[in-house]
């Protein structure tokens, strides 16, 4: 790269990015925390298919434009999908990216299609497959016959586990050539929790109320701890009547509190003293790498990618998929152990430092931006990475 006045001059790149929906999840969270990465190193426009304040707000901050489609939505309607696609493809003839790179399965199925019919070269992250272990055989009927038509219209999937590069190879959605592995990473904080403290022990959960998380196993499991412990469960969803009226049954009501959606997540993880994630199906979740980096020891369901975060035994506890007994016996050890939480916690923070970060993610991700350009013969930053 040419040296210019004491300074490099990087090339942009143009990308833009696609994503379903808006509000606060792990997939929002990751395409901030790239934007915020990379828009030094490449010109980055993202269009989301609502336009829910918290990641329009949190892009907005770094400068960014971002585009609304209503017509991108989660559901399947032919009428409102054809929209999305031809609106989609006016806005990449009009931005004119170098690279479209898709986020979350409705933005990354007609969003890949929108790319190819534009003649633009499309990264897809898939941040959880959508015929993942754990779902439907109705969903996978549905699922995997799509990705395998739009397999053929991606340059690169980006995986966010090695058990999800698994899954894609296994369904035949994608071939080995097309796939990198890049682990998610999280922001630091300066925050840190006290796992071996807390009279009762806080145990805290931070998911959404809905499939596939499995806030219902866990409330069982909970009800035969003997233990002492206090739960808060952060987010919110369409599940939380459910959730609600099985605390009230269950006789959990005077130790569980919904705190709802939160901004304040680290502060409050660095007040718990165990973390929780149960699910009957990830990709490689956010909440774990949270955890983990405030210095907090993790039980969470051993499916797809978790294992390659959470390991057993040193950073915290994996349980099989629906093992009710296994989880209570895990969580009445560690509720039982303050010496056990605090070295799984700094373990897992040990770990966090060394694998999980931002910096790392989006090295790496720029690394697949700039072989795509080379190939192409795109302009291609290669000093700076973050």
């Amino acid at each position: 790269m040419p040296r210019e006045a004491g300074a490099y001059v990087v090339p942009r790149l143009r990308v833009l990015l696609f994503i379903t929906r808006g509000e606060p999840g792990g997939a929002q969270v990751h395409v901030v925390s790239l934007v915020r990465g990379l828009c030094k190193y490449v010109e980055m426009a993202v269009c989301v298919g609502n336009d829910n304040d918290y990641l329009a707000n949190e892009l907005h901050k770094l400068g960014i434009a971002v585009h609304t489609l209503p017509d991108l939505q989660r559901s399947i309607s032919p009428a409102m999908d054809a929209r999305a696609l031809s609106a989609m493809r006016r806005l990449i003839a009009t931005l004119n990216p170098d690279i479209v790179h898709t986020h979350s399965t409705k933005a990354g199925l007609l969003g890949r299609l929108a790319a190819r019919l534009e003649g633009r070269p499309v990264i897809h992250t898939a941040h959880a497959w959508s015929f993942s272990d754990g779902l439907s055989r109705r969903r996978k009927a549905l699922a995997i016959p799509a990705e395998a038509l739009a397999g053929r219209l991606t340059r690169r999937f980006i995986v966010v586990s090695a058990a999800d590069r698994e899954i894609a190879l296994r369904y035949r959605v994608a071939q080995d050539a097309q796939v990198r592995i890049i682990h998610n990473g999280v922001e630091d904080v300066d925050v840190r929790a006290q796992p071996g403290e807390g009279t009762p022990p806080i145990v805290a959960m931070v998911a959404r109320m809905a499939a596939p998380k499995d806030h219902s196993l866990l409330l069982r499991a909970l009800a035969g701890v003997s233990a002492p412990f206090r739960l808060w469960l952060i987010g919110d969803g369409p599940d939380r009547g459910v959730i609600e009226a099985q605390i009230a049954a269950l006789g959990l009501s005077d130790r569980v509190e919904l705190l709802g959606v939160r901004r304040d997540v680290p502060a409050l993880l660095a007040q718990a003293q165990l973390f929780v994630l149960i699910s009957r199906q990830e990709g490689f979740p956010l909440a774990t790498l949270e955890a983990m980096r405030t210095g907090l020891p993790v039980i969470a369901s051993d499916v797809g990618g978790v294992r390659e975060a959470v390991d057993h035994g040193h950073t915290g506890m994996l349980i099989p998929r629906g093992d009710v007994e296994t989880l209570q016996a895990s969580l009445q050890r560690l509720l039982s152990s303050a010496r056990e939480r605090i070295e799984m916690g700094q373990a897992g923070r040990q770990v966090f430092e060394q694998r999980f970060t931002v910096a790392e993610m989006n090295t790496r991700t720029l690394e697949v931006y700039c072989d795509i350009a080379r190939e192409d013969g795109l302009p291609t930053p290669t000093e700076g990475a973050p």
